[in-house]
């Protein structure tokens, strides 16, 4: 019996143990994550209301239900910049994880040299922040002053960066240029985790250093890809620096261009906080959506490919 009481009564101790050091990270995951998401479900669900001749009795806020949600999804503008960012993710995201593995590869190959070098001038772009990128690639998309424009029309090219076909994917050369080196870099933590004794395996049995990336590197990388692309993803949803920062030179670029532009302007330019709350809630939604189905689409092929391994081996 006294054995059964110093038991619970040291579980109790761990109990209480385990509590003071989860608390502070749960204080702070409720403030700065949960908080805000609650804060934003609230706003979507109210509206604001004038009393009075003409209105100008006052403004109360009052209950609304989904009637935001409704004036978002019905808003051609909102849900315009939903395909545009559709889009720009279906083109840019695969080059970008595809030119990071190439990256990744190349510098871990053992004939690599300067590795270090070169690890590091890849990944600087990544340290400038989005802004200040939006502003130095403006300079070299806006005509007059972009030493490329020139040299395109030297070369008898008319080039128009910003024009209403080439500004999406000029954007999306700012955030290629940004971002594959940050991914690169996840790539290269994963490959290094490999043991050695996998390729000197490989190397023994005949493979060469085409046959090891293809079989071994990528297989074994494939959790770092899959991560790296649910980032991205989740990063074009909510496109907005670049958009944000290039808007004065392209006149194409309105304030519904991305749906995190057309929700800035809700709230700070029409200043309707409760509709712009809405459409925030409808981009989490969407970013959700798309990382979740890409997940479930990928441990599908995962499961596939195992079931066949598995077939083949059986056979």
């Amino acid at each position: 019996m006294l054995a059964v009481n110093g038991a619970r009564r040291h579980g109790a101790r761990n109990a209480r143990a385990a509590a003071g050091f989860l608390l502070p990270f749960a204080a702070l995951f409720l403030l700065t994550f949960v908080a805000p998401i609650g804060y934003a479900l609230y706003q979507s669900l109210l509206k604001p209301e004038r009393s009075g001749p003409l209105g100008l009795g006052g403004t109360t806020t009052a209950f609304a239900g989904l009637s935001n949600y409704t004036h978002a999804l019905q808003d051609g503008r909102f849900l315009a910049g939903f395909g545009r960012v559709l889009l720009f993710a279906a083109v840019q995201i695969p080059l970008m994880i595809l030119l990071a593995t190439a990256l990744a590869l190349l510098l871990e190959a053992a004939s690599a040299r300067w590795v270090g070098f070169f690890r590091t001038a890849y990944f600087l772009p990544y340290g400038v922040p989005g802004v200040i990128a939006s502003i130095l690639w403006g300079f070299l998309y806006v005509p007059g002053i972009s030493p490329l424009v020139e040299m395109a029309q030297a070369a008898g090219w008319d080039v128009n960066f910003l024009s209403r076909g080439t500004v999406l994917w000029s954007i999306a050369n700012i955030v290629t240029w940004q971002f594959t080196g940050y991914n690169m870099l996840v790539l290269i933590a994963q490959l290094k985790a490999v043991p050695q004794e996998l390729y000197e395996a490989a190397r023994i049995d005949g493979a060469g250093s085409w046959q090891i990336a293809r079989h071994i590197k990528l297989a074994l990388i494939r959790p770092a890809l899959v991560l790296t692309t649910v980032f991205s993803i989740i990063g074009t949803v909510q496109l907005f620096a670049e958009p944000m920062v290039l808007k004065p030179l392209a006149s194409v670029i309105d304030s519904g261009y991305t749906p995190n532009l057309h929700a800035y302007h809700e709230a700070f330019k029409s200043n309707d906080q409760h509709v712009a709350a809405a459409e925030a809630v409808l981009i989490a939604l969407v970013a959700c959506v798309l990382s979740f189905g890409f997940l479930r689409l990928v441990g599908r092929r995962g499961d596939g490919d195992g079931r066949r391994d598995g077939g083949g081996s059986g056979a």
